[in-house]
């Protein structure tokens, strides 16, 4: 939300009195905090605490945290090592995230938009929507207008899972649903176990969300 000052207080307290575990999982976002705030010192400092905590750990995800952590701190040309290294999933779609605000800020908006790009669809799939709302603010920034990536996701469902989406997002339980479409409840859970990693939601309540968004979006009934 770009509260770094806010986050960097308490990931300061948080150095003061957490136990070590902790205090070596969260600096990765104590970097970022840091610098988003202009604190390089202790950004630099966090950084060779973990560089030293991390040395052990050997794998893939943590070498690509570091090098996030040095990208962060100056050295630019580690966004390209962190990408390589991150397994898919949320970090990488974070760290594709800071590198396209470094390239837009760099004049690069071509380059940018590319790494914006990729965050948004990732955050998207995962229903991190605050995310996901920072990456198109950027691709907005660096030329690019917003698209309805709902769109597409909506696509990938047949439409009875169309269907049972639509009534569960209206509230309807799963015995209403089947009632209306002639199914048995358990059918209906079927469909809902495949519907929800499709949307990237988790629960009837995100479903919800998804789809009053769509609704939103559209004014031509597209659901």
């Amino acid at each position: 939300m770009g509260r770094y000052a806010a986050a960097h207080d308490r990931f300061a307290s948080m150095v003061a009195a957490g136990p070590p575990p902790t205090v070596w999982r969260s600096t990765p976002d104590r970097v970022e905090a840091a610098v988003g705030c202009g604190d390089l010192d202790t950004a630099r400092a966090a950084l060779a605490a973990y560089e030293r905590w991390s040395a052990t750990a050997g794998t893939p995800q943590a070498r690509a945290l570091v090098a996030r952590c040095r990208a962060l701190t100056g050295d630019d040309t580690a966004f390209e090592e962190a990408m390589a290294l991150h397994p898919e999933g949320f970090e990488r779609a974070r760290t594709a995230l800071l590198y396209g605000e470094r390239l837009r800020r760099l004049h690069r908006p071509g380059e940018a938009r590319s790494q914006l790009r990729y965050a948004a669809e990732t955050f998207e799939r995962a229903g991190a929507e605050p995310w996901a709302r920072r990456a198109h603010d950027e691709l907005r920034a660096a030329g690019e207008a917003r698209t309805s990536p709902d769109r597409d996701v909506f696509a990938a469902l047949t439409p009875q899972e169309l269907r049972i989406a639509k009534l569960v997002a209206g509230g309807a339980s799963s015995k209403e649903v089947a009632a209306q479409l002639f199914l048995s409840p358990r059918t209906v859970e079927y469909h809902l176990y495949k519907i929800y990693p499709k949307l990237g939601v988790t629960s009837r309540t995100e479903l919800a969300l998804v789809v009053l968004r769509m609704a939103g979006e559209s004014a031509h009934g597209m659901l």
